[in-house]
């Protein structure tokens, strides 16, 4: 009876471990957690891959990726331009929420990222390439160190050619590429952490396809883009990023650790050709041409080919992952994505839909040339100078003004699918008012605002509520710690 008792007991305990573990890992009856490799491009829009039919582009790497895994068919930045998604990508968060207003501007280092929840998650972290959502000065809580990155070789911006980059806060003129060598990085932290004790979480942030197009694609001949014209650079540097891609996926096949690796593919918001762009206008709009852009999700142990077509924001890519990994989620201040795992997946058909909020232009941008910024400090850490740009180590990321609530400046919209109301904001304080149906007018070229009048209403209150939200996010009510203007 003793014995009896004793072995009860054991096997309680061992079965309270096992329920403990699973809750850890998230993933309970499922495999190891994966490998996690986010990469985005910059300025690429829906339109410009192979496998939404462009006219002339190639791109075949994104276009065997694509039916191997899942595409998200109503993907969407949130935001029409590079800074801001970049924070809603690493805190699950409208940009303006973080400071990121426009870009240029810094995120607060408050902010819990996903780097810093997949770190603690016993994750090792690593970022490659565009940052240009803080300093990458080594000092500074906004650089990728700061916000939880183990290694990083990162630029201020965008850059092309030969760029000057920051090695974990050393500064180094590099020659190649820009798109090249940020993936000759990521393949070599791979390299460096395969086998190891630790999954392994990077951000690949290509330079490319941003202007001015000075990177080419290997073997691309020389009049194959012709019929691009003017935009003949931009295609010749989303092909070098499909090459890229085509890198990465091999690598990944040849450690064999591909089926247990996601692989999340996205731009950062619309493209340049508005011809291509999957709607109305193109990036800088909050228009879908402005908002809208490919996205796929590889993840072969997981994740079976097929398309989604139901809206998802890239403030959803944090929750989504951050549960996956089994790391655990912040405080309770307020989240703009959610978890989209089942829904990607196919596990659940139904009831996926959110309302989601964009807001654009509520402030002016803040210009970051990245080549003549780290060029500069490179020459004051060589010669052993003081630092030459102090006050770019936290920019205004410590000051929370007040934020007049009858002031909601810019153009905002809400998107309660598959209807999208704007509220456009002139400068005099005129608002004016549009409505659309995404689906019967995916092109938003038939107002409805006059025949759709309580419906107008109720989604205009849910949209300025949502704003007063984000501006109260802005004057930094959700870090509890903040007194008389600063964070402690």
């Amino acid at each position: 009876m003793l014995l009896q008792w004793i072995v009860l007991g054991m096997f309680k305990w061992l079965l309270k471990l096992v329920v403990l573990g699973c809750m850890v890992d998230g993933l309970c009856g499922a495999e190891e957690r994966p490998h996690i490799i986010l990469v985005m491009a910059d300025d690429q829009g829906y339109g410009d891959v192979g496998y939404n039919g462009h006219p002339f582009l190639k791109t075949p790497h994104l276009d065997a990726m694509a039916k191997a895994g899942v595409v998200m068919e109503r993907f969407y930045a949130a935001a029409p331009n590079c800074s801001p998604t970049r924070a809603s990508v690493l805190t699950g968060r409208h940009p303006m929420r973080t400071n990121v207003v426009n870009y240029g501007h810094y995120m607060r280092p408050d902010e819990y990222t996903l780097a810093e929840g997949l770190k603690s998650a016993g994750y090792v972290t690593g970022h490659f390439g565009k940052w240009h959502i803080g300093s990458v000065q080594k000092a500074s809580p906004t650089s990728p160190g700061g916000a939880g990155f183990d290694e990083w070789l990162s630029g201020l911006n965008f850059f092309d050619k030969d760029p000057y980059l920051s090695d974990g806060g050393r500064y180094v003129r590099m020659r190649g590429m820009g798109s090249e060598l940020t993936m000759d990085a990521t393949i070599a932290f791979l390299k460096k952490h395969e086998g190891g004790d630790k999954p392994m979480f990077v951000m690949t942030w290509f330079p490319s396809p941003h202007s001015p197009h000075v990177e080419e694609a290997e073997g691309v001949g020389e009049g194959l883009y012709k019929e691009g014209g003017k935009y003949r650079g931009y295609y010749l540097e989303i092909a070098l990023i499909d090459q890229q891609v085509g890198r990465l996926r091999k690598v990944l096949r040849d450690l064999g650790i591909e089926k247990n690796t996601l692989v999340w593919y996205c731009s950062d918001n619309g493209g340049l050709v508005e011809e291509y762009s999957g709607g109305r206008a193109k990036k800088g709009s909050v228009y879908e041409g402005g908002l809208r852009v490919p996205c796929i999700v590889e993840w072969p142990s997981r994740l079976a080919a097929r398309v989604c077509d139901l809206p998802m924001t890239t403030s959803s890519m944090y929750p989504t992952l951050m549960k996956l990994a089994g790391a655990k989620m912040p405080d309770m201040r307020p989240l703009d994505g959610v978890d989209y795992f089942d829904y990607m997946s196919g596990l659940k058909k139904k009831g996926g839909v959110y309302s989601m909020g964009f807001w654009h232009q509520y402030a002016g941008g803040d210009l970051t040339h990245n080549d003549r910024l780290i060029k500069v400090m490179m020459e004051a850490q060589e010669e052993g100078g003081a630092n030459p740009f102090p006050e770019r180590l936290y920019k205004n990321v410590l000051l929370f003004p007040k934020r007049p609530r009858d002031v909601l400046g810019g153009h905002a919209a809400w998107n309660s699918w598959p209807w999208k109301l704007h509220r456009i904001e002139r400068k005099k304080g005129e608002v004016v008012l549009e409505l659309y149906h995404l689906i019967r007018d995916p092109m938003e070229k038939d107002n409805l605002v006059g025949l759709e009048a309580g419906r107008v209403v109720r989604m205009r209150r849910e949209l300025e509520g949502w704003q007063h939200s984000v501006l109260d996010s802005l004057e930094g009510r959700d870090y509890p710690k903040r007194r008389a203007g600063k964070v402690r």
